[in-house]
């Protein structure tokens, strides 16, 4: 057998009501070489979000469930599931989001499409939407274009679940930062790969619904200024002044984003 296409990397945590509806989602797929690898994260729910991964695993061998023996936050899930990875491009799906049919086809030809060697991460837009995914709460957010190291620093318009890494390009492999737990990891993954000189490739196609629901942790974006500084100034290591400056225009920056104008 041939590696897959794609690797489709999805941490889960107490998914069981909603894991199946993203898997659903991956089966819709008009783009059918691919590989799904779920890695429960020691959910305390008795086992019921893997039996529903379970399910559709001994339907089709594309899935795979991996059960972690440490909770280690949505980072650590991600790094358990790229470890076991084969194919050349990692899609990231979160449990609880939705991909429309179209997701991996359009992605694979605007990739196909891309020329520039310096791009390594392609994100599409996407729907934001209630808790059970049947009504759009704010606009749908799509930010188009190339952007590099320094604009992440002022704004990431990078969803998770929208997003493609190309592993060939990179000089070499970058996990997730499994200390950062489930905050602000993805943005510090995104950061860690451009720093090696690549850059992202954004594209307006609304291509996937981003469930957001009340409990999540990022439901609070106050909750995530913290976080933010810490990556500025520990992560990174920029001076108090510097972080300062990045923090208030990330804020900004995530006002609009999330304003229903």
């Amino acid at each position: 057998m041939t590696n897959p296409t794609f690797s489709i990397i999805t941490p889960m945590w107490k998914g069981a009501s909603l894991v199946g509806a993203t898997i659903d989602s991956v089966l819709a797929q008009s783009f059918a070489d691919w590989e799904m690898i779920i890695v429960d994260d020691c959910s305390p729910d008795d086992g019921a979000g893997a039996a529903v991964v379970q399910s559709y695993a001994d339907k089709d061998s594309r899935i795979k469930l991996i059960a972690a023996k440490v909770n280690k936050g949505s980072s650590g899930a991600r790094n358990e599931a790229m470890r076991n990875a084969n194919g050349r491009y990692f899609a990231f799906l979160d449990s609880d989001d939705i991909w429309h049919s179209e997701y991996l086809a359009t992605m694979k030809k605007h990739i196909d499409e891309c020329a520039d060697e310096s791009v390594a991460i392609f994100f599409s837009g996407y729907r934001r939407m209630d808790s059970t995914c049947s009504k759009v709460i704010l606009p749908d957010y799509a930010c188009s274009g190339k952007k590099d190291f320094k604009k992440l620093l002022y704004h990431c318009p990078i969803f998770p679940s929208a997003a493609i890494v190309d592993t060939s390009k990179l000089k070499t492999p970058v996990f997730f930062r499994e200390e950062l737990k489930a905050l602000r990891d993805d943005y510090v993954y995104w950061l860690d790969i451009m720093k090696q000189g690549f850059c992202c490739l954004g594209f307006a196609d609304i291509l996937v619904d981003y469930r957001m629901r009340d409990d999540s942790m990022t439901a609070s974006k106050t909750k995530m200024i913290k976080p933010q500084w810490k990556v500025y100034r520990d992560v990174l290591g920029f001076s108090v002044l510097k972080s300062s400056f990045y923090t208030f225009t990330w804020a900004l920056n995530g006002i609009k984003k999330y304003s229903k104008i």
